[in-house]
C-alpha cells in the first residue's frame, strides 16, 4: 500500500462532521474556561465591598487565577505530550471545575485567593491542550482559522461571565456565580465517552494502529467510508533529539520560542489587565453600574468577532503579518479609548473598537504557538508560551492597580497598556521569521529536520 502521513490523510477529507464535532466539543470547554476566569471581574466590586479590600488586593482577586494558570501550563504541556490530548483535557475540566465550588463558602480574602490559584492550575491545562488538539485535528488549509474561530468561543464564556453575574448578583449575592462554575464537571465525565485521541499523538508516540483507527473514524464520519489504511505504511517524521521545555530554548527554537512568547505576555497584560478593571474605571468616570457592566460585556462580544475574524486574515496574509500589524492597530483602539470624550455613545464605539483590537492580536498569535514546534513537545511549547503569557496577564491588574492609587485619572489608567502593545508589535517584527501558511504539521516538522541537517 503507498505510504501516507496523518496530515495527508486529514487533508485529504477537509472541513467535515468531524472537524465541527471537535470543533464544538473544545468550545464548550472554552466557554466554561472563560466564564469561570471571567465571572471574577464582575463580582470584584462586590467581594471588594464586602471584605474591605484596598486597590491591591481588589486587582488581585482577578490575579490570582492566573497564578494557577502559569502552574497549569507548565505542567500540563510535558503531561499532554506524555499521557495525550484527550485525557489531559477532561482531567483538567473536571479539576477546575470541582474546585471552583468551595468558593461559594469562603469567608476570607486568603481563602478565596488559594482556591482561585488551584482553580488556575486546572484553567491553565485546558486552554493550550484545546489550541493544540485543534492544530492536529483541522486541514492545512484551514488550521489557523479553527484555532483562532475556536478562541472566541472562551470570549463566549467571558461574555456569560458577565450576563449571569449582571442577572443573579443582584438577587442572589456574588456566591452563586462560583457555584455555577462547578457545572462543568459534568461535562468533563460527558466527553470522557466521546472524544478520541488526535491521531498525530497516537502516530508520533508509536502507536500507529490507534491512529489508522482514529483516522478510519474521520474517514467514516466525513464520508461514510473505511480505508484499510497499512499501519506500517504511516510515515512519521523523526523525532527531535531534545524535547520538553529545554527544547523550547534550544539553538533550533528559541528564536521562535521568543517571538510566541513575548507577543503573547504583551497581549495577556493588555486584555486581562483592560477586562479586570474595565467596569471599576467606567464607574469612576461616573457611568452607572449596569452602564460599566454593559460597556465590559460589549468589549468581549466585540472580542468575539476579532477572534472569529483573525484566522481568516492569517489564511490569506500569513501569520507573520497578520501578528505585526494586530498589534499597531490595538495601540491605536487603546489611544482612542484613553482620549474619547465622556459621551457614552462615543465611549461604546471606542471601547467596541478597542475590545475587537486588543482580543485580535492576542488570538493572532495562537496559530504560531502550534505550528513552532513538532508533535513531541509541542503542547509543551504551546502551554509554556500560554503560562508565560498569563504572568503578563496576572500582573497586569496588580500594576493597573498600582497606577490607580496614583490618581492620576482613567486616563493614564489606559495610556499605560500602549508600552506593551508597542512592544508587542516590535517583537513580532524581529522574531518571528517563519511563515508557516500553507504547511501541513508533517511538513513543518520535516522542514525543520532538513535546516538541521
Amino acid at each position: 500500500m503507498k505510504s501516507f502521513t496523518v496530515s495527508e490523510v486529514i487533508d485529504s477529507l477537509g472541513v467535515n462532521k468531524f472537524t465541527w464535532s471537535v470543533f464544538f466539543f473544545l468550545g464548550m470547554a472554552m466557554v466554561f474556561d472563560g466564564y469561570d476566569y471571567m465571572v471574577v471581574s464582575y463580582t470584584m466590586p462586590q467581594i471588594s465591598a464586602e471584605w474591605g479590600l484596598d486597590k491591591i488586593q481588589t486587582g488581585s482577586l482577578s490575579s490570582w487565577s492566573l497564578f494557577g494558570l502559569i502552574i497549569g501550563g507548565a505542567l500540563a504541556g510535558i503531561i499532554s505530550d506524555k499521557i495525550g490530548r484527550r485525557k489531559t483535557l477532561i482531567y483538567s475540566i473536571a479539576a477546575y471545575s470541582l474546585l471552583t465550588i468551595p468558593i461559594y463558602f469562603v469567608q476570607s480574602f486568603e481563602w478565596f485567593a488559594f482556591f482561585r490559584v488551584l482553580t488556575g492550575v486546572g484553567l491553565g491545562a485546558c486552554i493550550p491542550v484545546v489550541t493544540t488538539i485543534f492544530s492536529e485535528t483541522t486541514p492545512t488549509n484551514r488550521r489557523a482559522l479553527f484555532i483562532t474561530f475556536g478562541m472566541a468561543w472562551m470570549i463566549v464564556g467571558w461574555v456569560l461571565g458577565g450576563l449571569i453575574p449582571t442577572l443573579l448578583v443582584p438577587l442572589y449575592g456574588w456566591r452563586i456565580c462560583y457555584l455555577i462554575g462547578g457545572l462543568p464537571f459534568l461535562y468533563a465525565i460527558f466527553l470522557h465517552f466521546r472524544m478520541h485521541e488526535t491521531a498525530h499523538w497516537l502516530a508520533n508516540n508509536g502507536q500507529k494502529l490507534e491512529a489508522v483507527r482514529v483516522l478510519q473514524h474521520i474517514e467514516k464520519t466525513a464520508a461514510g467510508r473505511v480505508t484499510e489504511w497499512d499501519p506500517n505504511a504511516l510515515i512519521v517524521p523523526p523525532k527531535s533529539k531534545i524535547v520538553g521545555p529545554k527544547a523550547l530554548f534550544s539553538k533550533d527554537y528559541r528564536v521562535a520560542t521568543a517571538g510566541v512568547w513575548i507577543t503573547y505576555f504583551c497581549g495577556c497584560f493588555i486584555v486581562y489587565g483592560i477586562n479586570a478593571w474595565l467596569p471599576s474605571l467606567m464607574l469612576e468616570k461616573g457611568l452607572k453600574l449596569s452602564s460599566a457592566y454593559g460597556l465590559a460585556i460589549a468589549n468581549n462580544a466585540a472580542a468575539v468577532i476579532a477572534n472569529c475574524s483573525t484566522g481568516f486574515v492569517a489564511e490569506i496574509v500569513g501569520r507573520r503579518k497578520n501578528l505585526i500589524f494586530s498589534y499597531f492597530i490595538g495601540g491605536a483602539a487603546i489611544l482612542i479609548m484613553t482620549f474619547v470624550p465622556s459621551n457614552f455613545a462615543a465611549i461604546l464605539a471606542a471601547n467596541i473598537f478597542m475590545g475587537f483590537a486588543i482580543n485580535y492580536a492576542i488570538t493572532a498569535v495562537q496559530p504560531l504557538m502550534a505550528e513552532s514546534y513538532p508533535t513531541e513537545f509541542r503542547n509543551t511549547g504551546v502551554s509554556w508560551c500560554q503560562a508565560f503569557g498569563r504572568l503578563g496577564g496576572a500582573l497586569a491588574p496588580i500594576v493597573a492597580g498600582i497606577i490607580m492609587t496614583m490618581n492620576l485619572g482613567p486616563q493614564m489608567s489606559f495610556l499605560f497598556y500602549i508600552i506593551p502593545a508597542v512592544i508587542g508589535g516590535l517583537a513580532a517584527y524581529v522574531f518571528v521569521k517563519r511563515e508557516t501558511k500553507g504547511k501541513s504539521l508533517d511538513q513543518l516538522a520535516q522542514e525543520h529536520v532538513s535546516i538541521i541537517l
